[in-house]
This record gives structure tokens, sequence and C-alpha cells, in this order.
């Protein structure tokens, strides 16, 4: 996935979840964050990010906070995609490439089914499934982990997966690493742990954990390469 018209920027505050005050030529703008996670690791003062400009004259906020630099001790900075609506957008390029399923298969994306709305819904042939997608923006050392803050809502996609699987379905949650050099991903126990053990859950029913990592840049970012899944 692509965007357009990316300017850099310099991170100063962040007053709510929402907006962000950043410096983009010497000029302090308020943007909009397209993230309404913590982020604190990665949004600290005076960090270089990326932003989107908008195309509509009439938004409140004229640029988009797309993605970040993240400072490495002795390496070079980490660029992170922190855009929430990306994974989603890059995950169905790469499945229409024919990843997981056949180019052929019928795909789309924010799919009810009984009381749940799910991020996509396949049928390849006999196959049927039911794909939920996290991004994840949280890395240590070359590890990823999800979430950065307790998700109730993400163990309700997990518990809602296993009831897909029971009802015949195959489930598929996707974890879609927003950046480079990541060689492996576990939940984040630490912050959440029921987290943890819902996904541990859903491995042991057959649930198919995957994670995916990312060809990052100033302008685009496209799921890349499967990484190990430590559960």
């Amino acid at each position: 996935m692509k965007y357009k018209n990316v300017v850099k920027g310099i991170f100063k505050e962040r007053p709510n979840r929402f907006i962000a005050n950043v410096y983009i030529d010497k000029s302090l703008q308020v943007v909009h964050v397209k993230n309404t996670g913590r982020c604190r690791e990665l949004l600290l003062p005076g960090t270089r990010v990326y932003l989107e400009k908008s195309d509509n004259p009439n938004r409140k906020t004229a640029y988009d906070l797309i993605a970040v630099e993240k400072a490495r001790e002795g390496k070079a900075p980490l660029l992170i995609n922190m855009d929430s609506q990306a994974p989603n957008n890059a995950v169905e390029e790469w499945l229409r490439k024919g990843n997981i399923f056949s180019e052929h298969a019928f795909i789309r994306r924010e799919y009810t089914y009984g009381n749940s709305r799910f991020d996509f819904y396949i049928e390849d042939g006999e196959r049927k499934a039911f794909l939920e997608v996290k991004g994840v923006t949280l890395e240590q050392d070359g590890h990823a982990a999800f979430p950065d803050a307790p998700t109730e809502r993400g163990i309700k996609h997990i518990e809602e997966l296993i009831s897909c699987m029971d009802a015949g379905y195959e489930a598929y949650i996707l974890f879609v690493i927003q950046m480079k050099e990541m060689y492996a991903f576990s939940p984040n126990d630490k912050t959440h742990p029921d987290f943890g053990r819902a996904l541990r859950k859903a491995a042991d029913k057959g649930v198919k954990v995957l994670a995916v990592d990312c060809k990052v840049g100033t302008d685009y970012m496209e799921l890349d390469r499967y990484i190990e899944v430590r559960l």
C-alpha cells in the first residue's frame, strides 16, 4: 500500500491519543495520529516522524502521522509504520497475491457472522475461513510483541475465532509486524497476560496463529515474510 504527499516532521508531544503536535519545517502543526494505542516507546520528543498530507481542505488537521523512526543504540534508526489502518489494507493486497489462499479466492472485508464482525472472510474452493488482523508496533531487541496495552476487544476476537472453528470454518489470526529486522513474535504477557492465555488456548484448539513482517518505507508498507511465533 502506498501513501501520497509524505513529509518529514519532528514530534513534540501528544496531548491525547488522537492528535499530536509536530514541527514541520519549523512550524508547529496539530496532526492526526492514526493509532490510538499508547506507542509511548515510539513517540518521544525530538523523534523524526513521517506524515501524509490530506487532500481534503476541509479537515481540521491537515496531516496524518503514519510512521516513526525509533532510535537504537549502536544501530541506524528502525522505521516503524504506526498507521492502524495500514495492516488491513496491506493484508488484502497480500492475500490477493495468493498468500494462504489461491489468487482466485473470494475475499471480503468487515464480514459479519452471527454477532461478530471479522476483518476478512475468505472462500477458496471448498475452504471457508475467517481471518483477524492485529498490527504490531512494539518491539524490543528484535522481538515483536502484542499488545502494547490491555485489549479486552482482542480477547473477544480470539474467542470468536474459536467459535468459528467449532462451526466448521478455518480460523486465522495474523499479526502484521509493521517493521523489518524482527526474528520472532510473542504475546505481551507482561502487559496483558489474559491475552496471551487466550491466544495459546486458540492455538491449541486449531486456530492458526501467524506473524508476517513488513517492508516499510516513508511512503509505503507491504507484507514480506513469515517470522517465528513463540507462544
